[in-house]
């Protein structure tokens, strides 16, 4: 990798301009960069604007010719969408920026919002389960979220059919935070339109993807995390073991905050999910009460959670020379480590003979060539 990086001990400010906040989303919509490389690049040269400038030099570095950058016309569709969506840019770092999230490994740097985005700053519980939840399923949903929103919690869920629909439509009078798997433009189930309005109207909905973006199966665990991620403690209603109410809890877990769910009969599928978290330590759910008693009192502090801001952690820029002979050696020994299984940086990191500082570098290059991905909490996968 090449070029000059500005390097500090600080974490780089969050964009004040809107001439900042237009650099971010062009830096991040920008192929090969996910959130991980997004923060490490802006901590290396100091702003997104500066990482535009060098980026094609950076790419050409790792192998990658004619890379180009977002196209500047591409962005300015994106915020004209929004505009006309009634969406809002909430930046990483910026005052409206839920307090919870940025204690996630790396939380997402922006995220579109409808809505009333000072339920951010309200505790917050999430209330997830099964698509095709029974009605007695969505009955509890329902009934949870009108009682914990009349206690003072927000509910947040996915706005899928069954339990999320349930919960967001039993706390609408009290606030819900819908996150969405796609564009924050874009309803899905198409079903919910109705009450994805009702939620513009009177809660909040989020997405960290493009405006305009359909949703695919592959958006929605990095959307669990962000259900996980503002939330206190995760509810699940009705789920089955192999679910992304299940993913929504081990993410929850991961945050070390509360799991909870409601218990259901052993010869229904639906409910085996949740009697798996609750015999393997759950706190189980027969109301709204057992809910509010298992967290903090709302008239006390919540309780400070460790900083982990992946801002203060990044390295240093990357060391501005390295022989092609060891850059392509260094690269093939990660690329003979990886596999299509996610591998944590640091066990990578731990395994081969080289400074973590050059390791990150070169994974970088490899992120740009498109030779590796992330998945949720930036594990790495070979792409072949």
């Amino acid at each position: 990798m090449t070029g000059e990086a500005h390097s500090s001990t600080h974490p780089p400010l969050p964009p004040t301009t809107e001439d900042q906040r237009y650099s971010w989303l062009r830096l991040l919509r920008s192929r090969g960069i996910g959130t991980v490389t997004f923060y490490r690049l802006l901590a290396a040269y100091g702003s997104a604007q500066n990482v535009l400038e060098v980026l094609p030099e950076v790419a050409a570095s790792a192998g990658v010719k004619g890379y180009e950058t977002y196209p500047q016309d591409a962005v300015d569709d994106e915020f004209m969408n929004a505009k006309a969506a009634g969406a809002r840019l909430l930046c990483f770092g910026e005052p409206d920026y839920p307090d919870l999230l940025t204690n996630i490994p790396n939380p997402p740097p922006v995220l579109w919002a409808i809505g009333d985005p000072a339920l951010l700053a309200r505790p917050a519980v999430a209330l997830v389960g099964a698509r095709n939840a029974s009605s007695l399923g969505r009955r509890m949903a329902y009934a949870l979220a009108r009682d914990l929103g009349e206690a003072g919690y927000v509910v947040v869920s996915g706005l899928a059919r069954g339990i999320d629909a349930s919960a967001h439509e039993g706390a609408l009078a009290s606030g819900t935070i819908a996150v969405q798997g796609g564009g924050v433009d874009i309803v899905y189930p198409s079903e919910n339109t109705r009450l994805a309005e009702h939620i513009a109207a009177r809660g909040l909905r989020l997405s960290e993807q493009p405006m305009g973006l359909q949703p695919q199966a592959r958006h929605f665990p990095p959307r669990n995390r962000i259900i996980a991620g503002l939330s206190l403690a995760t509810v699940v209603v009705e789920a089955a073991v192999k679910s992304g109410s299940l993913i929504t809890a081990r993410d929850t877990l991961d945050l070390g905050r509360e799991v909870m769910a409601v218990p259901g009969h052993p010869f229904d599928a639906r409910a085996s999910g949740g009697n798996l978290l609750i015999r393997d330590g759950a706190v189980l759910v027969r109301g709204a009460q057992d809910v509010i008693e298992a967290l903090p009192p709302l008239h006390r502090p919540t309780p400070e959670l460790p900083e982990r801001s992946p801002l203060r952690d990044l390295p240093p820029p990357p060391p501005e020379r390295r022989s092609l002979r060891q850059t392509a050696a260094l690269h093939q020994q990660i690329l003979d480590r990886l596999t299509r299984a996610p591998t944590p940086e640091s066990q990578l990191i731990d395994d081969l003979d080289s400074p973590a500082r050059t390791v990150r570098s070169v994974l970088t290059d490899l992120e740009l060539s498109g030779d590796i991905d992330r998945g949720p909490g930036g594990v790495l996968m070979r792409k072949s």
